[in-house]
């Protein structure tokens, strides 16, 4: 039974980043995007990555930014790696990764078999892929955390090469399927740890951890 690690997403709280740590996550996300629930600010993230470093790694998720918005989340906050979530293309992905030399997540939204397929243009430019389900067409909707979930399946029919990680309306209940089907090296959570949008539960972070252990 190989391990399957685990990203806990849209980390605000210190009894949300304990959770994760003392359950084993592998990677802790804090949120950019001020228009998501889960955003924070550099400042306040900074404090929970201190706490993190050499536990988790770092995972700072930004959406369409430009450069001068991920330098000034980097002067602030300490990240092991960047998650690029939005339209980025490859050539930004690759621009990105040389210029703050970190290594780079990038989310691939995924509702068919052609969203695989072109996940493989990232394929040299970015550190390891985010398959995420495309985001619902509602005026609500973000570009990832909508509790949404696409066919693991498509994932199984054509596996991915190199680093990757499945998202996308996980929760503690179906993980553990979704491991089964996909078999993903990694898996990433977010709205399926929480109470309400925005807000994590620390017993679901550890449910979901122990979860995908069991799965893995």
């Amino acid at each position: 039974m190989s391990h399957v690690a685990v990203k806990i997403c849209g980390v605000r709280t210190d009894d949300a980043l304990a959770a994760a740590l003392e359950g084993g996550a592998a990677y802790v996300g804090f949120v950019f995007y001020p228009p998501s629930p889960r955003a924070i600010a550099p400042k306040a993230a900074a404090a929970l990555a201190t706490r993190a470093a050499g536990r988790a790694r770092r995972v700072g998720l930004l959406v369409d930014a430009s450069d001068d918005e991920i330098a000034a989340v980097l002067a602030d906050a300490e990240l092991d790696m960047l998650q690029l979530h939005g339209h980025e293309t490859p050539e930004r992905v690759r621009e990105a990764r040389a210029r703050f030399g970190l290594p780079v997540i990038k989310a691939v939204p995924v509702a068919g078999p052609d969203d695989i397929a072109r996940a493989a243009a990232f394929r040299g430019v970015a550190d390891m892929l985010l398959f995420d389900a495309k985001p619902p067409d509602r005026a609500d909707a973000l570009p990832g955390g909508n509790a949404a979930a696409f066919d693991w399946r498509l994932l199984a029919d054509a596996p991915p090469d190199g680093d990757w990680m499945l998202s996308g309306g996980l929760t503690p209940q179906n993980v553990g399927q979704a491991i089964a089907t996909a078999r993903p090296p990694a898996v990433d959570v977010s709205s399926g740890v929480e109470v309400r949008r925005g807000e994590k539960d620390p017993a679901l972070i550890r449910q979901f951890l122990a979860a995908a252990a069991a799965g893995g």
